[in-house]
């Protein structure tokens, strides 16, 4: 479906939530709601780009990987307001494999994909510095 092709008042979001009700079950759907309904809030309340997402590990360590995949994708399709999002599984040296939500001409560009698994590298990389920072200096380093 085109932009052009959207009922006037409709968000992608809202959209997609529609197809996902109709081709998930019942309790799924449900579950994926309870994940995604305090992002979805918080979207409608501040502009995105003040915000950072992510998925509270209390309710989402035993989430099936198809309804994180899914919240994933419904939380990217109310951030970008594009349809085309895809979930794609970059192996990162060192990491293993990492899921990212991108758009679909990323998901299909080896180069721009490899650009991207270099930055999450970089960023471990970071992370365990400042873990080794936190703990010289006898900071909590679970971050």
């Amino acid at each position: 479906m085109n932009e052009s092709e959207f009922p006037p008042d409709a968000r992608p979001v809202d959209m997609y939530l529609g197809l996902l009700r109709l081709r998930m079950e019942s309790e799924d759907y449900r579950l994926l709601m309870r994940i995604v309904g305090p992002a979805l809030r918080a979207l409608e309340e501040q502009p995105p780009e003040t915000l950072d997402f992510a998925l509270d590990p209390d309710d989402s360590d035993e989430l099936p990987q198809e309804i994180r995949d899914e919240a994933a994708l419904v939380i990217a399709t109310a951030l970008t307001g594009r349809l085309d999002n895809q979930l794609v599984e970059i192996h990162v040296d060192g990491t293993g494999p990492v899921r990212v939500v991108t758009d679909a001409v990323t998901a299909e560009d080896p180069a721009r994909l490899a650009e991207i698994a270099g930055c999450i590298r970089q960023r471990q990389h970071d992370i365990e510095e400042l873990r080794g920072i936190a703990a010289a200096s006898d900071l909590p380093a679970d971050f």
